[in-house]
């Protein structure tokens, strides 16, 4: 019966272990020469470790074995041996030195973010990132695409799931690419392990970092830091473009921000505002409201027949630019285009059987803005 269990027990086991995601033990080298030269470090300071170990373990297991008691050995007295304090206190002090030289220069490699080709603005919200291109006229927000069925566990789960976002960041391979790090909430981390990137982000402070990719390809991390209950849910996706794709990347993002501007003076239908608006709803305000609109009570309130998206438009309109203080109701005036406020207005104020009938105009939002400045 005893052997019948064990038996059962590592099949169990090796089941398990098969079933896990893919995992390893030692750090990734990246791609680029800085996460290169930090593997390099690790590894190294590792194996310095490594034949410590193994010569005080074995001096320790040699002196318990050959000087036991049990073989009549007779200990030596000694006191205060200024040749053994000096061995004591020099050994140490080289080996730190040794180890000291490799990380000065890695740390002073990975600190060194002057002389940038380009330089990006990260700013952390709960739970999306902004990209920011200075000198360029280009930002966005980056947010989770993994569809809710997957995290419902209604759907099979995707190769990237919780790493995959709608619009990546985008930096051209074999330019030096600064980063200045900050948030507009509560602290965030972004983190990039195959660039060796990982930086607090931190409300009225602007870290740095930098990377320079020569490999074009697809790059992937995470929010390192416990920043809410969706704090799983905040990857962070680089794609390294060749500089001509990168420039034909950075002239389409130029002009689909004048078409936004052109947006905003256009005339709206309801229909056109609502299906914009189902869109961004289900990519700015779902995670706490629900796709149905039936919220988390009383964390996040249900927007199905509430007071504020069957009221008046003017305070529905103020909670979703301004927010609400002492909840988790952010701002949404400088992280959404008044097209976009204007169209999820209209969608939370006619759906899931709100059936208010009236709508929001971006040229309404505008006015609001205009009066707030």
């Amino acid at each position: 019966m005893f052997r019948r269990s064990v038996l059962t027990g590592l099949l169990l086991l090796c089941a398990s272990l098969s079933a896990q995601a893919e995992w390893a033990v030692n750090m990734r080298p990246g791609v680029t020469e800085v996460s290169q030269n930090v593997f390099d470090l690790h590894m190294i300071i590792f194996w310095i470790c490594v034949v410590i170990g193994v010569v005080v373990f074995g001096v320790m297991f040699f002196s318990m074995l050959v000087h036991r008691r049990s073989t009549g050995q007779q200990p030596a007295h000694f006191h205060e041996s200024t040749t053994v304090e000096i061995l004591w206190t020099l050994v140490p002090l080289i080996i730190l030195v040794l180890m000291a030289i490799p990380a000065t220069k890695t740390l002073i490699d990975i600190y060194d973010a002057s002389e940038a080709d380009l330089d990006i603005q990260i700013t952390g919200y709960q739970w999306k990132w902004q990209y920011k291109y200075l000198g360029e006229d280009v930002e966005f927000f980056s947010n989770l695409s993994t569809p809710a069925a997957q995290i419902a566990n209604k759907d099979e789960k995707g190769e990237h799931y919780l790493l995959e976002v709608d619009e990546p960041l985008v930096i051209p391979a074999g330019k030096k690419v600064r980063f200045l790090i900050t948030s507009a909430d509560v602290i965030h981390a972004w983190w990039v392990p195959d660039l060796a990137v990982k930086k607090d982000a931190i409300p009225g402070f602007i870290n740095e970092s930098w990377t320079k990719v020569d490999k074009p390809g697809i790059y992937r991390g995470q929010c390192a830091e416990l920043c809410g209950k969706d704090h799983g849910f905040m990857p962070v996706v680089v794609e390294v473009k060749s500089q001509e794709d990168y420039a034909a990347w950075l002239d389409e993002k130029k002009q689909a921000a004048i078409a936004l501007r052109e947006l905003t003076s256009k005339e709206w239908s309801m229909e056109e505002l609502m299906a914009r608006g189902e869109k961004a709803y289900q990519g700015n305000c779902a995670a706490c409201h629900q796709p149905t609109g039936e919220g988390m009570p009383p964390l996040f309130p249900a927007l199905k027949g509430s007071p504020i998206a069957t009221g008046a438009i003017e305070g529905h309109l103020d909670i979703v630019f301004n927010g609400k203080p002492g909840t988790s109701m952010a701002a949404y005036g400088k992280q959404l285009s008044e097209v976009d406020i204007a169209a999820i207005i209209t969608y939370e104020r006619n759906a899931w059987g709100n059936a208010v009938g009236d709508m929001l105009t971006p040229q309404d939002v505008v006015k609001f803005k205009q009066a707030q400045e």
